[in-house]
């Protein structure tokens, strides 16, 4: 998933300029969409990058843009930035959130596809995948008419189904917490194998030592909740942002593929 992972130093810094901040625990000032981030470097840089938490920009160290920055940057706009061609600017800053959806959706499809139990869809998953890959390599023009909504519907029918293909093989009665309220729940030690957290909101809640094996976390707000000693080897769609958002510490067992953020105790 090379593509798919964020290659800063072939980025025109898209995610410091494109998207706004606010005032809050996230980020220290606010920012309108389309302004450079003042930190943001004559060479696209962050100037605070090893610092970010420590000077209010935790929300920075969460974001990931799935390798949607570089494709911007080198592919639809050919290494061409937006200081150097400033016309192109505020386009740019417009089709780098459209590049971000699909590549977030092809993170999904390619989880997808290494999921064994999730056979029956593989086929359709790979279609999707070629789709979107065309997608990405559209202009900027027909970039911004695309209906990215309409798109992640389609993938997201076969997500579903993959879902329910890899948590039935928890052999337990499957808990369906889809959309719910979770914020700064005691779950401490909880066994959540095999549940759905789709969208759940687990904001601040208590996971330390919960089983989370083969549960399935595709949107779930994980911001601040503490998985010290949480097993989520075997957790489905769960994502680097999501994992950096949280807490956790030396015994959080993390799926293959996931890197324990530094900030972790």
């Amino acid at each position: 998933m090379r593509s798919l992972q964020a290659d800063c130093a072939n980025c025109f810094g898209l995610c410091c300029v494109a998207l706004p901040f606010t005032a809050s625990a996230d980020f220290a000032v606010n920012k309108d969409a389309g302004t450079p981030c003042a930190h943001l470097r004559t060479d696209f840089g962050c100037g605070i990058h090893s610092r970010l938490r420590a000077s209010g920009f935790q929300g920075c160290t969460v974001y990931d843009c799935f390798g949607a920055g570089q494709q911007v940057s080198q592919v639809t706009y050919g290494g061409t930035d937006w200081r150097r061609a400033p016309e192109t600017a505020q386009q740019m800053f417009r089709v780098f959130p459209v590049v971000r959806h699909l590549h977030e959706l092809l993170w999904y499809v390619n989880e997808a596809l290494r999921l064994d139990a999730a056979r029956e869809v593989h086929d359709a998953l790979r279609r999707q995948r070629e789709t979107i890959e065309r997608l990405t390599g559209l202009d900027a023009d027909a970039l911004l008419k695309l209906d990215v909504a309409a798109h992640r519907q389609e993938v997201n029918v076969l997500l579903l189904r993959t879902s329910e293909l890899v948590r039935a093989g928890s052999g337990r009665k499957k808990k369906d917490r889809r959309g719910a309220d979770l914020m700064g729940a005691r779950l401490c030690g909880a066994d959540l194998r095999g549940a759905s957290l789709r969208g759940a909101y687990l904001i601040a809640a208590d996971l330390s030592g919960a089983d989370l094996r083969q549960a399935d976390l595709i949107g779930a707000d994980l911001r601040d909740a503490d998985l010290s000693g949480a097993d989520l080897t075997g957790s489905i769609f769960l994502t680097q942002p999501q994992v950096n958002a949280a807490r956790g510490d030396g015994a959080t067992r993390l799926p293959e593929g996931l890197t324990r953020p530094a900030h972790w105790s």
